[in-house]
């Protein structure tokens, strides 16, 4: 999909539109560039209220800043041109989610950071300070990444960003492939309390035993587009687990976009993660994807609403107040 393709015609039959918020967005990658106000509109038509533009390498921190600003200023704007319109009938503005920013180290590109990055983090925490601090954690997706030398920096600077959160009093959003044990047992040994500070298990891909375990210690699973695969059988019987235990409270949406397209927004037969095949790790080349946008979200509603037996209305009332209690944040419809 091209970044000037419109949306498929069938999101015309998405429900009517529900106050939601994508609590974990890429809406910053170059993969956006030619139509990223564009998708921004769309998607507040489809209800997504909020969006968060997640970090995950230092070079790019500044690009969260600019799309953020960019965003804003369309909305400014298109306001501006709405209150001094000759035609009072005539609807010129268009309104766009409101976008946050969480910055973090991201474990997959783990030999790209340095000891000067984490420093640089730190000290933008007391000046920009973001809602949240991610995406963090651990992957072993790779064979290189489950050398002990890599794996060891990735711990590292997961503890590190750990410190950052508990001092800052922010939230955290978790990356883990492959490695929810190991990242179980640093955040049980960590001052850090999701409980208190919030945060998410971002894309959740363990099992059911997983899941509870992230819950119990007060994050929230984070559900993608993968929800909507029936053939993702393990990823649903973990969520259905997680709620048979905790409740609803336990989940917030998120499109991860441009990754983890619903299976119903696909147009072509390969899906896999962009995640790493950009030269620039920004997904503007990556090749044989479907690009998700924020405007699929309601799908996800969708799908979890139809596994999970939950009428849509409910579910994303009650997932609005997940995210705010996941972000520590009093997010306004």
């Amino acid at each position: 999909m091209t970044t000037t393709d419109s949306l498929p015609n069938y999101l015309d039959s998405v429900p009517t539109a529900l106050p939601l918020i994508d609590t974990h967005t890429h809406f910053d990658a170059p993969v956006f560039d030619n139509d990223r106000v564009v998708q921004a509109a769309k998607a507040y038509a489809r209800g997504v209220r909020h969006l968060v533009l997640v970090g995950y390498l230092h070079r790019h921190f500044e690009r969260l800043y600019q799309t953020q600003q960019s965003l804003t200023l369309a909305q400014q704007n298109n306001t501006a041109r709405s209150s001094f319109s000759l035609n009072p009938d005539s609807d010129q503005s268009a309104s766009y989610p409101q976008a946050h920013i969480a910055l973090g180290l991201h474990p997959f590109y783990i030999e790209q950071h340095s000891e000067a990055h984490l420093a640089s983090m730190a000290k933008m925490l007391t000046t920009q300070r973001p809602i949240a601090i991610g995406e963090i954690g651990l992957d072993t997706y790779t064979d290189a990444m489950k050398q002990p030398e890599v794996f060891a920096k990735q711990q590292r600077f997961f503890n590190a960003q750990l410190d950052m959160a508990v001092e800052h009093q922010l939230p955290v959003m978790l990356h883990i492939r492959k490695a929810h044990a190991e990242a179980l047992a640093i955040v049980k040994d960590h001052d850090f309390d999701a409980h208190k500070l919030g945060g998410i298990a971002h894309s959740f891909s363990g099992g059911e035993q997983e899941a509870k375990a992230f819950v119990k210690l007060g994050f929230k699973l984070g559900v993608t587009g993968q929800v909507s695969n029936p053939n993702a059988k393990k990823l649903r019987r973990a969520i259905q687990a997680a709620v048979d235990s905790y409740g609803l409270e336990c989940l917030v949406l998120e499109t991860d976009c441009p990754d983890m397209t619903p299976i119903m927004c696909q147009n072509t037969a390969h899906n896999q993660s962009a995640l790493g095949q950009s030269p620039d790790d920004g997904w503007d080349t990556a090749a044989g994807t479907n690009r998700n946008v924020p405007a699929n979200l309601p799908w996800v509603l969708a799908s979890l609403s139809e596994l999970l037996e939950v009428d849509t209305t409910t579910l994303a009332t009650q997932l609005w107040q997940n995210s705010c209690t996941a972000l520590q944040n009093s997010f306004s419809a």
